[in-house]
């Protein structure tokens, strides 16, 4: 069920505006459901923008770890929880579930961050247990996102990963990301740093609908450069790739982020989990209500009948004649413009070396 603000259409100043979702449905573990409708009280006076909010999480832990066999890392960090650039398709929504709040609204609204998280990172990294891998960051909600110009969370997490010479990969959708070239420059000159754009269309209009606090698709494109520039390996991540909307982009895109500097690329199809189908279902029906149909029956060609399907190895790319032409198309697309496949992988783990604290002993060797 899904509390719809009603008779937006009649009013000077949309509440949802600058937002990507359009509802804020119960999250799926709550006891009761609500559902709106018109008791003939409501009075169409104009409703304020909503506000973002940011929470403090404290969290016990900041690394977490999977061993899922189609993901190229085991470790990752998220320096928030929920994400202002509000992307309405973003498979991370549900998770706000978990926390009792709903994937639409909520989720890009009330915003939790962990402050302490550079602090928690340097205790697990001095653990005697620990084991030097990659860390992924940027797997689920954005580290860049408009708040971390004041929180500066991710710069502190980076400056604890500098000092430990430990191999960080990064994903984004935000320019924000260049702020950090010089510590991101340092730790990629010893094979320690990569970092990925994630562009879904160069249509200005359209990634502001779909994408509404993201950076513009072209700013995503100058980080390509800066980073490129500053000598961090730089990639783009065509995600996702919505069937019908923004798959004939494919090329064009790829053609963009190679001439502004990606050595590498990878794509992935669009995934509906729990509430997000109906999410996106209600975004099509205002923003794309021709195509809502024609891009919903593609998405069910790719997935076997279904919008989603979590299978590991078919959750990213689908299956079937359209994921096989879709491939064939960013293969062929990547050798004409020079692009190799995927991320960075960073496997260089011989630098790790946690630095001594004030007060440590020195070693004599």
């Amino acid at each position: 069920m899904f509390v719809i603000f009603p008779n937006l259409a009649g009013m000077t100043h949309d509440p949802t505006s600058h937002r990507g979702a359009l509802a804020n449905p119960c999250g799926r573990f709550e006891p009761h459901q609500r559902e709106a409708f018109d008791d003939g009280w409501w009075r169409e006076d104009d409703l304020p923008p909503l506000a973002t909010t940011l929470e403090q999480d404290q969290a016990r832990r900041i690394i977490s770890t999977n061993d899922s066999p189609d993901i190229p890392f085991e470790q990752s960090i998220n320096p928030y929880r929920g994400c202002e650039h509000g992307c309405v398709y973003c498979y991370a929504r549900p998770s706000h579930a978990y926390l009792g709040l709903s994937p639409g609204l909520d989720f890009e609204t009330r915003l939790f961050a962990k402050p302490n998280a550079a602090a928690l990172l340097e205790a697990e990294l001095r653990h005697k247990g620990y084991r030097c891998r990659t860390i992924a960051i940027g797997t689920n909600t954005d580290p860049y996102q408009p708040v971390e110009r004041r929180q500066r969370i991710m710069r502190s997490i980076l400056e604890i990963l500098r000092d430990f010479r430990h191999p960080v990969t990064i994903t984004t959708k935000s320019a924000l990301v260049v702020r950090d070239i010089d510590i991101l420059a340092a730790m990629a000159a010893d094979g320690l740093a990569s970092v990925a754009l994630s562009v879904t269309t160069l249509d200005r209009d359209l990634a502001r609908l779909l994408e509404p606090r993201a950076a513009m698709p072209t700013r995503r494109l100058a980080a390509i450069r800066a980073l490129a520039n500053a000598g961090i390996p730089t990639a783009v991540s065509v995600a996702p790739v919505i069937p019908g909307l923004t798959d004939h982009e494919l090329e064009r895109l790829l053609e963009a982020a190679a001439a502004h500097g990606a050595k590498s690329a990878s794509w992935t199809l669009l995934r509906l989990p729990h509430e997000t189908r109906e999410l996106f279902n209600l975004w099509l029906e205002k923003h794309r209500p021709e195509r809502r149909i024609h891009v919903l029956n593609l998405l069910r060609q790719y997935r076997q009948g279904r919008l989603n399907d979590a299978t590991f190895g078919r959750r990213f790319t689908g299956e079937g004649t359209l994921s096989t032409l879709l491939e064939k198309r960013f293969q062929m697309a990547m050798r004409r413009y020079g692009l190799i496949g995927g991320q960075a992988r960073l496997t260089r783990t011989d630098l790790f070396a946690p630095p001594p604290r004030p007060g440590d002993q020195m070693t004599l060797f």
